[in-house]
């Protein structure tokens, strides 16, 4: 029987025809990489391949690696196998990977999610036989609101902190969460400071991307300068001594798990928005009915509910494992990835 296209190996899905990697979690020689998330680009790798607005991300987090950009949908041929990146609008720069040999073809989706952010170049759904998907949030539970009502709320709890004289705090992933909360605050509020982690990305995203005005908190800022004002950061600060110097504040989490009832308990903040970077249950399955893969192979998440399913429907789909987090690196960071 002759082997799948694609496969999953101890160091990640190899296309063996073409000996390249996708995504790899341990060092290998020729790796295409979909976004610049720590858990689909590490460290090590011989040569990286990814979409252009890309490259500054991974250079900025990697430091000095031998990495190269393409433009969507453009084609590069490696050993005989086509490939090509296509948006998957999970963050700026975020690519699904199209692999076609003889007529067949795979897409690896990465993480990605359908709701246009203003900030990433919206997902694209591309025509394939076998789809490798997500499944973060692959339960019927999950099922987002229109982030322009998401948005409403974040901006009201802010105004209403700001006339109790207080310092809104929103956590945020360092990396894509941060900027799209940054592009649609109503900075007609007050100012927003954010954290180095977060700062540090801003102006390596600033190249390309218009964002609001942001002003870096060291240690020279002032309690006095942030009051009433809202700072951005990393969730790995959280219950930090860096905090001090906000009393007094309110904190919110915006995040795809604040859905689940005790989260924002659990992470003992004030607010949870639920505002995520992944699909929710709809989403997944009208991409996955939009690819019109037969084969669906599930990933990182509730991969065995969720290929249950699309069983149950009649498609081909079964789980394998990876070292992908999804949205769960938000909620863990150690702070390894935040680039303080």
């Amino acid at each position: 029987m002759e082997k799948p296209l694609l496969a999953f190996t101890g160091k990640g899905i190899y296309c063996e025809k073409a000996g390249v990697y996708l995504d790899p979690w341990k060092p290998v020689d020729k790796a295409i990489i979909s976004h610049g998330h720590a858990d689909h680009s590490r460290w090590g790798h011989k040569q990286y391949i990814t979409h252009k607005r890309n490259v500054p991300i991974i250079e900025h987090r990697l430091g000095n690696i031998n990495s190269s950009g393409v433009s969507w949908g453009e084609s590069f041929t490696v050993n005989g196998v086509r490939f090509s990146l296509h948006p998957a609008g999970h963050i700026p720069g975020s690519s699904q990977i199209r692999v076609e040999h003889k007529g067949e073809v795979w897409v690896f989706s990465g993480d990605y999610k359908t709701e246009d952010d203003g900030l990433s170049t919206p997902y694209e759904p591309i025509r394939c036989h076998s789809f490798i998907t997500e499944c973060t949030f692959g339960l019927p539970a999950f099922s987002w609101r229109p982030q322009k009502e998401v948005f409403r709320d974040i901006n009201d709890w802010w105004a209403e902190n700001r006339t109790e004289g207080k310092t809104s705090v929103l956590f945020g992933y360092s990396l894509g969460k941060a900027q799209r909360l940054l592009k649609h605050l109503d900075t007609s509020i007050g100012q927003v400071y954010t954290h180095a982690a977060v700062e540090n990305l801003n102006e390596v995203l600033r190249t390309y991307l218009d964002l609001p005005d942001t002003i870096r908190i060291t240690k020279e800022t002032k309690k006095e300068d942030l009051r009433g004002n809202l700072v951005i950061a990393p969730p790995s600060v959280h219950g930090s001594p860096w905090l001090r110097k906000m009393v007094p504040y309110e904190t919110a989490t915006a995040s795809g798990w604040m859905a689940f009832r005790g989260a924002r308990r659990r992470r003992a903040v004030d607010k949870g928005f639920v505002l995520s970077d992944h699909c929710d249950w709809a989403g997944l399955l009208e991409s996955i009915e939009a690819t019109g893969a037969t084969r669906v192979i599930c990933t990182h998440g509730y991969s065995d509910i969720f290929s249950r399913f699309l069983r149950e429907k009649g498609l081909d789909a079964r789980t394998e494992q990876t070292q992908y987090e999804g949205e769960l690196a938000e909620m863990n960071s150690s702070g390894n990835d935040e680039n303080e």
